[in-house]
């Protein structure tokens, strides 16, 4: 198996290069890694009847890797320029154009991805804030529409005076590493699950009303209606904060 790493920073040496470096450091013998440093690629966008030989090359790479990791750092709230650039002149490679304009999942489907990214906001600013949400939102939705799947995010807070990634968040990388090569498969059981929660929901509920009447605490003639109602709003209001905390809330720290 092989792991590319993909750096789009200003500086080769940086911490969000340093967070790159010691998650392929992590990948077990004998599967290999290999490092793309983005500054180091004069490419640009496709042209019509003419591709980008630059490009081609990072497509060659890109096709014959099992795992990409993405890495590049959070500025002003968003992906930094260089990794937009290149997801942006990849776009047409990355997945294929219906006639009516929509995206759909072309040669890269099915590969897996890690996220990296770092930011000045502090720890508990990060929390609180998501400031790195949109670099991985971003990421997120570009890899979503070329089919590529998931498998986890890292994240470094505080970068403002830090020199060096500390100890415990290397460590963190390695492990991520060393697990890129038992990669998870794709869950397509979203919508069976949100129907056993409904269900599970809707029987809770029903056991909990009925001991409620056996104790004459509501009424036969509300029941149904009070029993429906309670459902539905039940499962919106936990249904929600389950995409929150599983889709759509970030790693922060």
């Amino acid at each position: 198996m092989k792991i590319l790493g993909i750096l789009g920073a200003h500086r080769k040496d940086g911490l969000t290069a340093q967070m790159l470096a010691n998650v392929l450091a992590g990948v077990p013998a004998p599967h290999t890694t290999e490092m793309i440093y983005l500054e180091d690629y004069d490419f640009h966008p496709d042209q019509v009847g003419k591709r980008d030989p630059v490009l081609d090359q990072l497509t060659d790479q890109l096709l014959s890797s099992d795992v990409w990791v993405l890495a590049a750092p959070t500025y002003w709230g968003g992906l930094s320029g260089r990794m937009k650039d290149f997801l942006d002149c990849m776009r047409g490679r990355l997945v294929r154009f219906d006639h009516q304009g929509g995206t759909h999942p072309d040669r890269f489907e099915n590969k897996h991805y890690l996220s990296i990214t770092s930011c000045y906001a502090g720890k508990l600013e990060n929390f609180v804030a998501g400031i790195t949400d949109g670099s991985f939102r971003t990421i997120d939705k570009i890899m979503s529409a070329a089919g590529v799947i998931k498998i986890n995010e890292l994240v470094l807070p505080g970068t403002l005076f830090m020199k060096q990634v500390p100890a415990a968040k290397q460590a963190e990388c390695k492990r991520l590493g060393s697990k890129l090569v038992t990669k998870p498969k794709r869950d397509d059981n979203t919508m069976k699950r949100y129907i056993e929660l409904f269900c599970m929901v809707a029987v809770m509920a029903f056991l909990t009303m009925g001991i409620q009447f056996l104790f004459h605490l509501i009424y036969a003639s509300d029941f149904w209606l009070i029993y429906a109602s309670f459902v539905l709003i039940f499962f919106v209001l936990l249904a929600s904060i389950l995409h929150f905390f599983t889709v759509v809330k970030h790693r922060r720290r």
